[in-house]
C-alpha cells in the first residue's frame, strides 16, 4: 500500500505542530560566513509525511537540526506544540531541551548509529532508561513491542552486526519510539538501502502515520517526491517549492485546517 496520499484521508489537523518563523542559520569559517538557511517560514501539522528535499549542502540537515535543537539558530525562532504547551525550543536550558527532546523526538539517521556492543533488544531500551520514563520491566516489555513492530522481534538478542542493513534501519526506528514522541525525524534514512529494502522502511512509517505520528525525513532523492503527503524542495537555504498531492501552492494539511 502506497503512502502517497496518506494525508489525504486525515482529519482536519487544527494548530501546527512545528512551526519555523523566519528561521536563518549562519555558520562561521576560516573563509567567512555561510548561510545555510535564509529566512526559513514553514509550518508541519499533525500526521503530516514531510519530505525536505535537496542537494548536498541545500540546508535539508540544518533544517532539521533547528527543529531537534541539536544546533543553535543565528535568527528567528522553533515553535512546536505538544502536551498541550507551545514551547520554543531554543530559548530551552540545555538540561531543559534534552528532557523535551527526548520525550518529543524520536530521530533515525541514515547510518543507524546503535550501539554495536549492546544487543538489538538493549538498544531499544536504552532511550527508556535514559529518560526514566518506564520502570525496567515496562522498558524490557515495550521494546520487544516497537521490535514486534517492525517486525524484526526474532533477531532481538542479537548483535547489530549479525543483522542486515536494512534490519538495523528497523531496530534504529524502533528505538526512536521509544519513549512515545509524536515527531519522527529521518535524516537519510533510506539513503544507503537498496529499493526493494528502502520500501520496506516506507512501510513501516505508512504503520506509523497510521498510529499517528508525523514524521519529518530529510532525502536527496527528487523520485521520491510523491511518496510524501507533501514535501517541500530546499535550494541554498530556502524553500523553492511547497507542494502536496493536491497540487495547491499551500500544504495539504493548511487547507484542510481552513
Amino acid at each position: 500500500m502506497s503512502v502517497t496520499n496518506v494525508h489525504s484521508t486525515r482529519e482536519n489537523p487544527g494548530s501546527p505542530l512545528v512551526e519555523l518563523r523566519d528561521v536563518v542559520k549562519v555558520y562561521e569559517s576560516e573563509a567567512g560566513e555561510f548561510t545555510a538557511l535564509d529566512g526559513i517560514n514553514t509550518q508541519i501539522y499533525p500526521g503530516e509525511f514531510l519530505g525536505v528535499i535537496g542537494k548536498s549542502g541545500a540546508g535539508k540537515s540544518t533544517f532539521l537540526n533547528m527543529i531537534t535543537g541539536v544546533d543553535t539558530l543565528t535568527q528567528g525562532d522553533v515553535l512546536v506544540r505538544t502536551e498541550g504547551q507551545e514551547i520554543s525550543i531554543h530559548r530551552l536550558s540545555e538540561d531543559a531541551l534534552a528532557l523535551w527532546r527526548g520525550r518529543n523526538l524520536g530521530v533515525v539517521f541514515q547510518s543507524f548509529q546503535l550501539l554495536p556492543m549492546l544487543t538489538l533488544l538493549d538498544n531499544v531500551i536504552l532511550p527508556m532508561d535514559l529518560c526514566g520514563a518506564y520502570s525496567p520491566r515496562e522498558s524490557r516489555k515495550r521494546a520487544m513491542e516497537l521490535l514486534d513492530l517492525v517486525e524484526i522481534a526474532e533477531h532481538a538478542n542479537k548483535l547489530p552486526a549479525y543483522i542486515s542493513g536494512g534490519q538495523q534501519q528497523r531496530v534504529a526506528i524502533a528505538r526512536a519510539l521509544a519513549n512515545d514522541p509524536p515527531i519522527l525525524v529521518a535524516d537519510e534514512p533510506t539513503g544507503s538501502l537498496d529499493s526493494v529494502t528502502a520500501d520496506h522502511i516506507f512501510s513501516v512509517f505508512e504503520h506509523l502515520l497510521e498510529r499517528g505520528k508525523t514524521i519529518i525525513m530529510v532525502t536527496h532523492d527528487m523520485a521520491l517526491q510523491p511518496r510524501f503527503s507533501r514535501h517541500l524542495l530546499i535550494a541554498d537555504g530556502k524553500i523553492i517549492s511547497d507542494e502536496n498531492p493536491a497540487g495547491s501552492g499551500l500544504p495539504l494539511s493548511a487547507i484542510q485546517a481552513r
